[in-house]
Parts: structure tokens; sequence; C-alpha cells
């Protein structure tokens, strides 16, 4: 039973997401997960880093060669995924009164500015081609491409809404660049996942109710991922013996995805909803009942590369809704870009307007 304070959970959901995004910036879309460990000196990372930073100035998403993904960023900044968050979160404290559900009509105009002025992180695809749609006059309705990458962006939304149906609905809204039923599916997933575990559910409870609630691919994506942390923290298996048991388990969990460049990426660690999920939920439940697990969870994570910032945003709002904003390390909290800054707006939306945690 889960016995945090209701701001206590809103914060560590919100925080645990950010904090575990920025953790990925100086690796994100770098695919050697032993490249990253020699990088940060064969030991965890502890520490906001730059793009690339000990690693030559650049990470190397496979087949794509070596590059920046995000230009304007510096250590303690965030990635896109955080981006996106902190967009969604501005806009909400800007809709707060009173409080109404999402519109994606009313956001569209705060998205624009934001990517037009120094947004300085990656622009992904979907938001390139949903940019282009509303520079033609597209309906709203009809916005987004068929992309099954999952891209949590409503994390704010937990301060907002009380319902789990007002957040599901959130959660799609915000992912207004996608079409993808899996990618749209997944924001459900972990709306769905960290509201009851905010409202008393353990992690594994609410994954499994959730899981069997949606059904189909949901339910198969999570068992596998119950079944994968299973078999790594088995000491009889050979996965719990191998080096980079995290890397294999997520790469295990999905196909290889050759998509016509020099060679072909594991989807287990790439950006698709088919390795996202279950390999967010797989560090989720590895690390639920750890000591300092949220912050174990949210190194492990980064540790393992691809697109790990697109799992962090999962992990960190699952993990930090159970442990709470206090198990998050103050060396984290204090070197945190905007951590003031999204406070401030986070005690602005209704759940926390009138009862402000103090930290």
């Amino acid at each position: 039973m889960n016995h945090l304070t209701k701001e206590e959970a809103i914060k560590g959901a919100f925080f645990g997401a950010l904090v575990g995004d920025a953790l990925c910036l100086g690796s994100h879309y770098e695919y050697d997960a032993a490249k990253i460990l020699k990088a940060y000196g064969n030991k965890p990372i502890d520490r906001f880093m730059s793009p690339g930073e000990m690693m030559g100035g650049h990470t190397h998403g496979i087949g794509w060669g070596e590059r920046n993904y995000h230009p304007g960023k510096t250590a303690g900044g965030t990635t896109d995924y955080g981006d996106y968050n902190i967009l969604v979160l501005e806009h909400l404290a800007a809709t707060s009164d009173p409080p109404r559900a999402l519109s994606v009509a009313e956001m569209i105009p705060h998205w624009m500015n934001r990517l037009e002025n120094g947004w300085g992180s990656w622009i992904c695809t979907m938001t390139q081609e949903t940019y282009a749609q509303v520079k033609r006059g597209t309906p709203i309705e009809h916005l987004g491409g068929i992309s099954n990458a999952m891209a949590i962006r409503h994390v704010a939304a937990h301060a907002y809404y009380e319902t789990e149906e007002e957040l599901v609905d959130a959660a799609r809204k915000a992912m207004f660049t996608h079409k993808d039923a899996h990618a749209l599916g997944g924001g459900e997933f972990f709306a769905r996942v960290t509201h009851r575990v905010m409202n008393g559910a353990t992690p594994l409870d609410a994954i499994e109710s959730v899981a069997s609630f949606m059904g189909g691919f949901f339910e198969h994506k999570a068992a596998q991922a119950i079944a994968k942390c299973t078999e790594e923290a088995d000491p009889s298996s050979a996965l719990s013996k191998e080096a980079f048991s995290d890397d294999l388990a997520l790469t295990s969990m999905a196909r290889l995805w050759d998509i016509g460049r020099s060679e072909p990426i594991r989807v287990g660690k790439a950006s698709p909803t088919e390795g996202t999920l279950p390999g967010a939920l797989y560090f989720i439940l590895k690390y639920a009942n750890q000591d300092d697990g949220l912050k174990k969870a949210l190194q492990a994570n980064a540790m393992v590369g691809g697109d790990n910032a697109s799992r962090s945003i999962a992990i960190g709002m699952v993990l930090g809704a159970y442990k709470g904003v206090h198990a998050i390390p103050s060396a984290w909290k204090e070197t945190l870009d905007q951590w003031e800054y999204c406070e401030s707006l986070l005690n602005q939306l209704p759940l926390l307007k009138h009862r402000p945690l103090s930290l």
C-alpha cells in the first residue's frame, strides 16, 4: 500500500520523469551499452551530462552515424521527451482557471511558438510532419502521422485531473502528433498505471490490472516484461549471469528493425512501443521494491541506451508516484535546469494549488 501524500506522489511522478530524461541526454540514441559503460568509467551514471559528454561529444544512433541529437542542450537539460512534458505543463497551468479537458486546438499555438523559438532538442519526424500539417491548415482531428513510437507527454496531468478517464483523455490528446494505436495506447497504459499507483496500488498490481483491462497487445507486452524480469532475477538463469543482462533483456523482447540504413536496430531498445513499453515495465518491476529503487532504475535505464529517454518518462512517472519526490537524489534536484520553474507551475494546477508541498 502506498502511504505517500498525494502531493509527494504527483511531484514524484513529474520530477521522476524529468530527472530520468535528463540522465539520458548524454547517451540518447547510443545503442552500444558497452560503449556507454566504458565512457562513464565502468559505473552507472550519477550526474547529468551534456549530449555525448564522455563519448567524444556525440552519440551513435546505429545506422544514422555519429551526431549530436540535442544541439541546444547542456547538462541538466532535457531531451525532446522532457521538453514535451514541460510544454504540456505550461499549457495546463495556463488553462487551469477554470479547469477543463485538454484541448489540442488551444495547445497548438503554444506548441508552434516553442518549436519556432529555440527548441534545442531533437525534433522527431512526427512533430515535423504535424507542424507541416498545421501550416497547411489540416483540421485538428486529422493531425498526426503513423508512428509506433511511444511518446508520453502528459505527466503533469496527474496534478490536474482526478479521474483515470480524464487522464487517459489527456494522455492521448498530448500525443496529437501520433495516430498509431500502439503508440497512443502506450500513453494510455502508463496513465492508468500511474493513476492506480497514486491511489494505493503497487506497480505490479497496477500493471497487471491495466494489462488485463486493455488486453491484446498490451496484455501480451506486460506479460513479456513480467516474465523477463523474473528470468533475470533467477540466479540459475543464463540471463542473470550476463554482464549486460538488462541490455539483453530489453533486446530480447522485440524484433530486429531493418530500416534500410547501415545495420538493423534492435527494437527492444528503440522507439517503437513494442520495445519501449515492455522495456520500461522491466525496469519498473526490477527496482520497485529495492532501496533507492527510483534512482537505480533511472540509472540502469540510461546505461542501456537506445531510446532510453522515451522509457525514462514511463519509469520515472510510475516509480516516482510510488516512491515519492523525496526519493529523487538531492544532487539531481539541485542540478536539473528547470526544477524550480516546473515546481512553480505544478503548484498552480488544481490538485496542488491549495496545498503545495514544501521541499
